[in-house]
Order: structure tokens, then C-alpha cells, then sequence
């Protein structure tokens, strides 16, 4: 990858104006995970973060050149692509489902373990043989990952997008399967889904801006380092 990557919403893809490195963290159950390692790298962001109910987005932490943002899972990603943020925290799944060229992965953080699968209706599955499939219609918010998977087999998957409520669809005649994030297996068992395949198992990664760690490698560095002793540590 060549060091011109640059981006139409931040030129410099290293920085914002403020000259404050941005970490982007995941809203959800992520952010309650990822708060003991960030504390052990000694990153203490406002008490405020990882109340979901605060309208703020960006807090302070208790280094002045270090901000942290706090958006939708899948947002992380683009916020660190487009260089609005030099380094962030991203679940796996979304690096697949995007495949962004901007972006460099540093490290896995062993946390927010799940996985990307197959499920379907309980009383059709097993049912038919997928070998024998030409097509299928799959609900899901990961379609490229949906696409790449059943186009390995030979099965072209006509995706039906959607970012939330999966488990509705095969019922309400949407789709035929359903391709989504599991964690316990719950949520679909409630809806009457089975899982029939894993297509990836997922943790979440510290994601970094290719162009800031060019153009700042021992800010950007030192902040991937940090985080990778705290990995390290009990």
C-alpha cells in the first residue's frame, strides 16, 4: 500500500484540526468490554463514555492530545477509513463485510467474541441439500460477506439488506435463510431459527489509519503499543 491514501473528508487522514488523535469506540456491548483494557494503557476517558443515555459523542480523556468518540459499530470503521479518527476499536465482522484499503489492524483484542452464521427456519432445516442449490435469498446487514460465502459454493445469494430484526424474515417470506452476528443463540432459538453454519468467528480489532500511522509513527505507535502492553498484562 502506497503512503498516498488521503481522504475527502480529512486530506491528511492523520489528524482532526485540534490536532488530537481520535479513538473511535464501538457503542454497545463492546464499549463495556473494552473499558478495563483501556485502563490498564492508562486511556481514562470522561466517567460519561460509556453511559449510552449521554447525548455527547466526543469526550475528553485525562491526556489532552488523546479524544474519544463514541459511534454505531459499524460507523467505526468509516470514522478511521476517512481518517475523522486515527485509530479505533472494530468487531472483525465489519473489516470483512467492508474490506477498507485505509485501514490497518493491528491487533486483536480478544474481546466481543461471537460469530458470523447461517441460520434458518427450525422446521426446514436439513431439509433440503444445499449442494444442490443454484440461488437463495439471504437477509442480512452483511451482504458482501453473505455474496462471498455462498458464491464459493457455486450459489448466487440474492441478498435482502437489512439492520436489524433478521429473525423476522424467513417467517414474514422475506428470505430463505439468514446470515447475522450470534453471540448466544438465543435470539434466534426465541424466533424459531436454528443455526446451520459458521462462516467466521469474531473479535474485536484495534484499527488504525494507515495514512496517520505514516505521517505521525510515533504518536500513532505509541498508542498501538500501550494498548498491545495492556494485552500483555492480567
Amino acid at each position: 500500500m502506497d503512503g498516498s491514501l488521503s481522504s475527502p473528508l480529512n486530506p491528511a487522514g492523520s489528524t482532526d484540526d485540534s490536532g488530537t488523535v481520535v479513538l473511535a469506540l464501538p457503542k454497545g456491548r463492546i464499549l463495556g468490554e473494552v473499558g478495563p483494557l483501556l485502563a490498564r494503557a492508562g486511556i481514562h476517558p470522561a466517567p460519561d463514555y460509556a453511559d449510552e443515555d449521554s447525548r455527547r459523542l466526543r469526550f475528553e480523556t485525562d491526556d489532552p492530545a488523546l479524544d474519544v468518540v463514541r459511534v454505531r459499530p459499524f460507523d467505526v470503521a468509516t470514522f478511521v477509513a476517512h481518517g475523522a479518527a486515527q485509530i479505533g476499536v472494530c468487531g472483525a465482522d465489519v473489516l470483512m463485510e467492508f474490506d477498507y484499503p485505509e485501514i490497518y489492524a493491528p491487533l486483536d483484542l480478544g474481546i466481543g467474541r461471537c460469530r458470523v452464521s447461517v441460520a434458518e427456519p427450525a422446521g426446514t432445516a436439513g431439509a433440503d441439500d444445499p449442494a444442490r442449490w443454484s440461488r437463495v435469498t439471504v437477509a442480512t446487514k452483511y451482504p458482501n460477506i453473505a455474496r462471498r460465502h455462498f458464491a464459493a459454493r457455486g450459489v448466487q445469494a440474492e441478498c435482502v439488506h437489512l439492520n436489524g430484526a433478521m429473525e423476522l424474515a424467513p417467517s414474514l417470506g422475506l428470505s430463505r435463510l439468514i446470515v447475522d452476528l450470534v453471540q448466544t443463540g438465543s435470539t434466534l432459538a426465541a424466533n424459531g431459527l436454528v443455526e446451520t453454519e459458521t462462516i467466521a468467528h469474531v473479535t474485536s480489532r484495534l484499527i488504525v489509519n494507515r495514512t496517520a500511522l505514516k505521517t505521525r509513527p510515533e504518536r500513532i505507535g505509541a498508542w498501538i503499543a500501550r494498548l498491545r502492553t495492556a494485552l500483555a498484562s492480567p
